[in-house]
Order: C-alpha cells, then structure tokens, then sequence
C-alpha cells in the first residue's frame, strides 16, 4: 500500500531513524523560528546576521552530533562525514538557510536539516559511507533583499557580475558592501573566479517544500522532480492606444487600451491551451496589470496600460516558441486594435534539466518506500539549477506543503517531511552507503 493512500507516519514511525530525526527535526524548528521570528513570520535577510545567527544553530548542533562544522569561502555552512574514498566526489545534501521578509519557516531550512539528518543518521548507526557526504546551509537564495537570487551558489561558480555587486538592498547598502562584511572574497568574486570546482562535486541533492498545489492535490508527502522551469519575462508591457471619452466615443472609433490588453491576454490563454494539448510543459501569468491612477477615469476610454508577463517552461524550445508566438499575437491585436504594444528588455532564465541517474535512484527509492514516484515539475528557481546548469548532477525532492511559500503560513507536515529525507536517505545510501 502506497503512503498515497494511508498516513505517511504508518511508515516512517516504525524505522529507527524516526525518532531521533523527529526530535531533531522539531529541536531545530523551534530554533530557528525562536531566533528570526518578526512578530509575524520569519525574517532572515540574505548577508545579514540573521542568516548567520540560522548557520550557527544548525552548525552547532552538527558539531553536537559528532560532525565536523566549517564556512567554505562564500561563508556557507558545511558540516562533513567523512567517507571511506577521500578521493572521490563528496555528495552535497542542503538549500538555503535566508528567507523573504514575514516568510514561513519551512522554505529552505527544511533542505538544510534533511541533509543534516541524514549525515547525523549515518554518524549515529557507525556507517562509513563510500564516499563524503557534505550538508549545506547555503546563503542568500532569496531574491528579496537585493533583488538578485541564488547568490550563495553563484557566487561558488563564479556567476556574480559586477552589476550584481552594485545591487543595493532598501537602506543602501550595496551586495558587494554586505558580502564583504559578511566575510566572503569580494575581490576574487569580482575577478569571476569560482569558489568551488564543479569537478570535484560528484552531485547535488536539494529537499525543499512544494511551493504549489500538486502534492496536495496528489495525496503524496514527498515527490521527485522532473525538472526546474526556466522562464522568459517582461517586467512592463505598455499598450498604448488613445484616451477618449466614454460616452461619445463609439467602438469603431476607439483605440482602447484595456480592450486591447484583455484581447491579447485571452489570445495567449488559448495558445496555452493548445500548448498543453500537445503536452507541452508551459505555464504563462501575467501578475500585474493597470492603467495609470493619475489619468484614468470612470468616464474615459484608457488611452494606456501596462501589464508583466511571466512564460515558464522545462523546455528551452518552449519557451522561445511560446513568446515568439505571444510576440506575434500582440502584433495582431495592435493591427486589429489600433494599440501599440511596447515590450521592455526581456528576462531569460533559463530551464534546468536535472540528472537522469539521480532522478531515477530517487524514484527507485521512492517505490522501495512505497510513494508514489509520479514526476513533479518545479516552476520556481532552486539552487539545484545553478548546480545543474554548472555541470553537477543535481536531482531534488518536494516534499508537500499548504498555502504556498514566502509567506508565515507555510505548512510543512513533519511526517511528509521525514518521508522526503527517508528518499534522499534511501537514494544516498543505495549509491555510496
């Protein structure tokens, strides 16, 4: 019988790493929440001594368990059992410990502590495994202080741009100022150099929360991604057509912004469709949307609006197909509407494919632990794709999670928790146990 369709605690209390990882896990949470707690969620800024304060709980309780505990260069937190092979690739097993401002306390954390239970478990049993095993507790995933994502990992490959460098967060104080303070080489990351060989990693293991429905809607405590979307945005699309009066203006006679806008989105709602039917993975949300407050009226035809357009796929011909396409359509609707539509620079980021080997390991794992191992897609960015897209076999797992992410109602069962590190645990050990 699948955890589908019985409570996953029916399984996980019997194994004999349940209880430990349980009081671990609950130990740690508590932690974490006690320490960042805003008044109303979790505040942990990117480079600030919050995230610090996060690496120094889980960190000092890796080097409780027997661990050892160090900061790499771009100061994040790696705790290490040693295996039998120095030689070979260590295997990473973390996410990020910062969140977004009033987050919830699940979103990254839950990463970090799965890649620490399963090293402790190992640790506890006497179990020297083949190879290393390295947790991490990266920095500065969030995006929400300056506006730039994944840069605990970019900075390990050598990605942060000086433009990066000069990103300011609300009180002014630039990312290269707060990298500095927060102790990382700001003049090698300047020069590009990167921090970690991607040849000396031999993969990278992710557990996060399910920041969507899916898991919810599937039954199952745990998933094994497919793949990581990528996507193709513009933050600010103008329509612009010609304000006129409401009533006097005819509909022959108008050039009607919203009109025009709302014609368009429709024409791309239907493409999507048909992009579906042919079981092509594509998600497209426009997530703003507004005609100026300081010109429009009740009794005016609006001469202008301006909307964003977020275009999501696993696959990078998908997405270039889809947006051409959307591109041409807006040209339709400006010939039929008498609208022009001016598009802003576009954003690329592009899909991450994740490692066939280790998404495999994990789906037999999770048929040996009886959930199901139906594919999840990611549609938002992780720290694995810039693992994966660095050359690193990369693989992660969902682990299901209500009312979405990046906000203090995150909620992450501790049983669908410990069945997402019994899958990596399983995974691990199947292939350097």
């Amino acid at each position: 019988m699948s955890i589908s369709d019985q409570t996953a605690a029916a399984l996980w209390r019997s194994s004999k790493d349940y209880g430990e990882d349980l009081r671990l896990s609950e130990k740690l949470l508590s932690a974490l929440r006690e320490a960042t707690f805003d008044g109303v969620g979790i505040s942990r800024p990117a480079f600030s001594p919050l995230e610090t304060k996060a690496q120094d709980i889980v960190g000092e309780e890796a080097r409780a368990l027997g661990l050892a505990v160090s900061r790499d260069e771009a100061q994040n937190l790696v705790m290490t059992l040693e295996g039998a092979d120095r030689q070979a690739p260590p295997i990473l097993i973390g996410s990020h410990l910062d969140s977004v401002p009033q987050g919830g306390n699940f979103d990254g954390a839950a990463g970090v502590l799965a890649g620490l239970l399963i090293l402790a478990g190992l640790k506890r049993a006497g179990i020297v495994p083949k190879r290393t095993l390295k947790a991490y507790g990266l920095r500065g995933e969030e995006s929400s202080r300056f506006g730039k994502a994944y840069m605990g990992s970019l900075t390990l490959m050598g990605r942060i741009a000086a433009a990066d460098l000069a990103l300011k967060d609300a009180d002014g104080v630039t990312l290269k100022d707060a990298m500095r303070q927060t102790g990382l080489p700001v003049d090698k990351i300047e020069r590009g150099e990167k921090l970690l060989d991607p040849a000396s990693v031999g993969a990278w293991l992710e557990l996060h929360i399910e920041q969507g429905p899916l898991l919810i809607a599937r039954k199952q405590p745990a998933g094994v991604v497919s793949g990581i979307r990528g996507n193709v945005r513009h933050k600010r699309v103008e329509g612009v057509g010609e304000a006129a009066h409401s009533g006097a203006t005819p509909k022959e006679l108008r050039k009607d912004a919203v009109f025009a806008a709302g014609d368009l989105m429709m024409r791309a709602d239907r493409l999507w469709n048909d992009y579906l039917k042919q079981r092509r993975d594509l998600v497209v949300t426009f997530g703003v949307f507004g005609t100026d407050p300081k010109e429009h009226a009740i009794a005016k035809v609006p001469g202008f609006v301006s909307f964003s357009v977020d275009i999501r796929s696993q696959d990078k011909a998908t997405l270039e197909a889809y947006h051409a396409a959307f591109k041409q359509l807006a040209q339709d609707v400006e010939q039929e509407r008498g609208v022009a539509f001016r598009f802003d620079n576009r954003i690329d980021s592009a899909p991450a494919t994740l490692d066939a080997g280790w998404t495999e390991r994990l789906r037999q794992a999770a048929v040996v632990l009886g959930i199901s191992d139906e594919p999840v897609p990611s549609g938002a960015g992780h720290d694995a794709a810039v693992f994966a897209q660095s050359g690193i076999p990369s693989a992660m797992v969902f682990v299901r999670n209500e009312h979405g992410s990046h906000n203090p109602h995150e909620a992450m069962d501790i049983d669908d928790f410990l069945a997402g590190v019994a899958l990596i645990r399983e995974a691990v050990v199947s292939f350097a146990g």
